[in-house]
């Protein structure tokens, strides 16, 4: 059963409202009157505050890995911010160029999956359930392409390129391609956090490097087509960051269960390196090499791959 027009607009009205009640608030308000330096910098200071407790809560009641896996899936998911930044410059940009984009994108994701969650994965495996550990991790891939291929029947399909993509030509579409982004985000962050769970910072260092990669054409993915429906730019972008900050959830969800439950790191990495391998093959490698404008998107694939083996390799 996928989720019918009215349950959409629902979703999309409870969004808007909240964002309106927001905007009400009386804090809202004299955060607006503030002249621009005093009010980035007040905001910045409640941000530091609030993770300065959100931290010290975290290290105190499971330590360093348990922080720097959950700071990690934060920067990460806040790089779908950062690539929603062109938005407030240009309404569209070249097809050619955001082809390549997500074809690097895909590369980054596919060596990450490869290096830093099924080798490793397989690896742990051997030493819980010796000889089996590639059965275990076999079996979390299948766990994990299956949730997301559950999490696709529930959205009618949407087109990753929405910049090239005619669907998206009203505002419900726009929300359920933004609702699709934000849940293929979730295992990305899951991916981090199982990462940084199995004790090794350099292997999660290169998995949120390349989670952080592949979110920069995603932001701008999102933000181009609300630009180009009348949205104002900066909640574009507002609304664009939020989607990737689902990341940090899954990264604390996963960094805390492996860390809590070694046993389960094999199939954790698996279910994770799975859904990945998901969303490279059903989303965006079918989007670059749609409409003949593949030959940009094979070598930045290559180009992807290449970045992400050296620099494995270099923390490695």
């Amino acid at each position: 059963m996928t989720i019918t027009t009215q349950a959409l607009s629902k979703i999309q009205y409870t969004i808007e409202q909240f964002l309106e009640k927001i905007s009400s608030s009386q804090s809202y308000q004299a955060l607006q009157n503030m002249t621009p330096t005093k009010r980035w910098t007040t905001l910045g200071l409640y941000f530091l505050a609030s993770q300065l407790i959100i931290f010290g809560l975290l290290y105190t009641l499971f330590g360093k890995v348990i922080v720097v896996g959950f700071f990690a899936s934060i920067i990460a998911g806040l790089a779908t911010g950062i690539g929603a930044l062109p938005a407030l410059f240009f309404k569209d940009i070249s097809k050619n160029l955001f082809n390549s984009l997500l074809g690097a994108a895909a590369g980054v994701m596919l060596a990450a999956t490869a290096f830093s969650l099924l080798v490793p994965g397989i690896s742990y495996g051997n030493i819980i359930w010796p000889s089996h550990g590639i059965y275990i991790v076999a079996v979390g891939m299948l766990i994990g392409a299956g949730f997301l291929h559950f999490a696709d029947r529930q959205l009618p399909h949407v087109h990753f390129d929405a910049l090239a993509d005619e669907q998206l030509t009203s505002l419900k579409k726009v929300w359920l391609f933004i609702i699709a982004i934000t849940i293929h985000n979730f295992p990305e962050g899951l991916s981090v956090g199982v990462s940084f769970g199995a004790g090794d910072l350099n292997n999660g260092l290169v998995l949120a490097i390349a989670i952080a990669l592949q979110n920069i054409p995603e932001g701008l993915a999102v933000a181009l087509p609300l630009v180009g429906l009348g949205y104002n730019k900066w909640k574009a972008v507002g609304i664009a960051t939020l989607t990737g900050l689902v990341e940090p959830i899954g990264g604390l969800l996963g960094v805390t269960m492996v860390s809590l439950f070694q046993s389960i790191l094999p199939l954790a990495m698996g279910f994770a390196a799975g859904a990945m391998l998901f969303v490279i093959s059903e989303e965006i490698i079918p989007e670059t090499h749609a409409n003949g404008r593949s030959r940009y998107a094979t070598f930045a694939l290559l180009g992807g791959f290449i970045i992400m083996m050296i620099l494995d390799n270099m923390l490695g």
